[in-house]
């Protein structure tokens, strides 16, 4: 690696231990090696990275700035390692998960099984919920959220397209009309989930309309359930209708004022390292959510 790194590793074993004697000892070199290492890295730096005393060692301020990068260098070097060694074996180790419920049943958790029997190394820990969990706080390696983010310190990767739909049955057009704009929704009966308006794009800026309707229930199942029984209209992700509207049991409407793709994500902590299983896990998803 040339001279520049040399006593980078004395100098942290030092910083940490406080001790020229104990990082000397976790070396298994010698104390005086150690010291010239350091020194020398000093003399090439043209600064004083630590204060010396008979009893106590520690870094000015300088010096705690340099074992900080120094410190992110080597542990990216040792997550390097790791991961070409893992790659040349079997992924193994635990993965804490956390999706959405009535997403995750369907899309997720068919891919988790399908991965624990490609990789039975690894161990799957998925949770269920529409709660936004602190993935940090609560311990998980990542979550699937869907549509819009909140900005936030977490990294996200897209996973596979989310789309909404306004549908309605066949039976229903032919009986109550179909609404061929935004301001003839009122005139319909609109079958709600927990907000009280729907998202539209108009004029390439985003748009809640206000709807009213006869039924309002937390479960997109219940809708389209409502829906195919021809009681009103809709507005659900593609993973509950797709099959439906395929089939012609729904019928796409106002696509004009699509708000488009929203995205499915994973979101995970904003580390410089991801291990190799997570990553792979990533991947998978990804390939096998966009099928």
């Amino acid at each position: 690696m040339g001279t520049q790194w040399e006593g980078i590793n004395e100098f942290v074993a030092v910083a940490e231990a406080n001790s020229f004697t104990q990082a000397s000892q976790k070396l298994a070199l010698s104390t005086a090696q150690v010291s010239r290492q350091v020194s020398a890295l000093e003399q090439r730096l043209n600064v004083k990275l630590f204060y010396r005393t008979t009893r106590k060692v520690s870094l000015t301020q300088e010096g705690q700035v340099f074992y900080q990068h120094c410190r992110s260098v080597l542990d990216g070097l040792s997550a390097a390692e790791q991961a070409i060694t893992q790659l040349q074996t079997s992924p193994k180790g635990k993965i804490q998960l956390s999706a959405p419920i009535t997403y995750g049943e369907q899309q997720v958790v068919p891919l988790v099984n399908n991965f624990i029997l490609q990789y039975p190394e690894i161990e799957v820990r998925l949770h269920l919920t529409n709660h936004r969990e602190n993935l940090i706080e609560e311990g998980f390696d990542l979550a699937v959220r869907l549509g819009k983010l909140k900005d936030s310190s977490l990294i996200a990767k897209y996973l596979a397209p989310r789309i909404n739909h306004v549908c309605a049955s066949p039976h229903y057009l032919a009986t109550q009309g179909e609404p061929h704009s935004l301001s003839e929704l009122h005139q319909h009966n609109c079958l709600l989930g927990t907000r009280d308006y729907w998202q539209f794009k108009q004029q390439n800026k985003e748009k809640h309309i206000r709807v009213h309707g006869n039924l309002r229930c937390n479960s997109g199942v219940a809708l389209v359930d409502a829906a195919l029984k021809n009681i009103g209209i809709i507005q659900l992700p593609g993973f509950y209708v797709d099959e439906h509207i395929k089939t012609g049991q729904l019928i796409p409407l106002l696509t004009q004022y699509s708000l488009g793709d929203e995205g499915v994500w994973a979101v995970y902590p904003n580390n410089k390292f991801v291990s190799p299983k997570i990553r792979l896990f990533i991947d998978y998803l990804s390939q096998n959510l966009n099928s």
